[in-house]
C-alpha cells in the first residue's frame, strides 16, 4: 500500500492540490474573492464607531450689534451640521449678558468689553466695530469737536446754526440703557447718562438709522458697520469723523479710530459640545467673509 506507486500517486495529488490554491489566488480578483486579511479589515472597518455629529439647539441672546453678524454665521454652522438648530435673539448687550449669567440662554452677545462685576463670565471676541456719530445726508456739517459733541448731547447747543450749520433744530438721539453703544459713547465723552438731554430714545442700531434719516436735524450715534451697510444701501445717513479721524471699518481695522470696540460672545461656566463648537467656528477664518459683509472687522488669526 505504501510503495513506490502510492508515494508517486500521494506527490502527484499534493502538487496538484498546490496548483490549484495557486490558480484560485490569481483568478480570485476576477471572479470577486477575496482573501482572508481583506475580509478581516473590511469586518473592522464595518464595526468601527462612526464620528460624533454635532446635534441640539443654541439659545444666543443679546446685542442688536452682534446678532445680525451671529445670526448670518448660525445659517453657515446649520448647513454644516443639519442637527443643529441656533435661535439669535437681540435685546442689548446688558440682556445678553444676565440671559447668559442665570442660564436663560446658551450664549449671550455683547458689543463691548466686560466690566470688573462680569468676571465671573468668559467672553470670546468673534470681531470689532467702531461707535460713530451719524447726521442726515444733506446736514452739511463736516465735523463737531469733541467739545461740541458734548454741548449738542447736553443741549448746551441746540441749534445747528450754533456749530456751523443751517438754522435748524437739534435732534438729539440717543440710546436707551443696557446698550453697549451708549456705555462706548459715554465713556469716550466723559458723560454721565442724566447729562444727556435726549429728544428721542432708540434701542437697536437699526431704530437709530431711521429715526436720523428721517429727522433732517437729528444727530445719533451707531454701530459703524450698521451705519456703513445702510450708507451702501441708499439710506440717507452720514457719518462724522471722530478726533479728526474718519468713521469707517478701515480705520477701525487700522488701529486708528479712538471709538472701537470688541463685538463678544460671552459665557458662563463650562460650555457644552455644542456650544464650544459653534463659538471656535465663529471665531475662525472661515467666517471671515461674513464678517467684512456686515462691515465689521475679522480677527487676525
Amino acid at each position: 500500500m505504501f510503495g513506490p506507486q502510492a508515494v508517486v500517486a500521494e506527490h502527484f495529488r499534493t502538487v496538484s492540490k498546490t496548483l490549484i490554491w495557486i490558480l484560485l489566488c490569481i483568478l480570485a480578483p476576477a471572479v470577486g474573492c477575496t482573501p482572508r486579511t481583506k475580509v478581516m479589515h473590511d469586518h473592522q472597518e464595518s464595526t468601527t464607531q462612526p464620528a460624533s455629529v454635532l446635534s441640539g439647539r443654541l439659545t444666543v441672546t443679546g446685542s442688536s450689534t452682534v446678532a445680525p453678524l451671529v445670526a448670518e454665521i448660525a445659517k453657515r454652522f446649520e448647513a454644516r451640521h443639519a442637527g443643529v438648530r441656533i435661535d439669535v435673539q437681540t435685546g442689548g448687550s446688558g440682556k445678553g449678558i444676565a440671559d447668559a449669567r442665570n442660564g436663560v440662554a446658551d450664549i449671550g452677545m455683547a458689543s463691548r468689553r466686560l466690566k470688573a462685576g462680569e468676571r465671573d463670565l468668559v467672553a470670546h471676541q468673534i470681531a470689532a466695530d467702531g461707535v460713530g456719530l451719524i447726521v442726515h445726508r444733506d446736514n452739511r456739517v463736516a465735523e463737531l469737536t469733541a467739545a461740541e459733541v458734548v454741548d449738542v448731547f447736553t443741549d448746551r447747543s441746540n441749534n445747528w446754526q450754533e456749530v456751523r450749520g443751517l438754522d435748524l433744530p437739534i435732534t438729539v438721539v440717543h440710546k436707551a440703557e443696557g446698550r453697549a453703544t451708549l456705555e462706548v459713547f459715554l465713556n469716550h465723552f466723559s458723560l454721565a447718562n442724566p447729562q444727556v438731554r435726549a429728544d428721542v430714545i432708540v434701542g437697536d442700531n437699526q431704530h437709530g438709522i431711521k429715526t436720523v434719516a428721517g429727522t433732517p436735524g437729528a444727530i445719533g450715534y451707531v454701530s459703524i458697520g450698521a451705519a456703513e451697510a445702510a450708507i451702501a444701501g441708499g439710506v440717507p445717513i452720514r457719518l462724522l469723523p471722530i478726533d479728526g479721524v474718519a468713521a469707517t471699518s478701515a480705520q477701525v481695522a487700522a488701529g486708528a479710530y479712538p471709538l472701537t470696540r470688541p463685538l463678544n460672545l460671552v459665557t458662563a461656566g463650562g460650555l457644552s459640545p455644542l456650544a464650544r463648537a459653534f463659538v471656535t467656528f465663529c471665531q475662525s477664518e472661515d467666517v471671515h467673509d461674513t464678517v467684512v459683509s456686515q462691515h465689521f472687522v475679522p480677527l487676525a488669526n
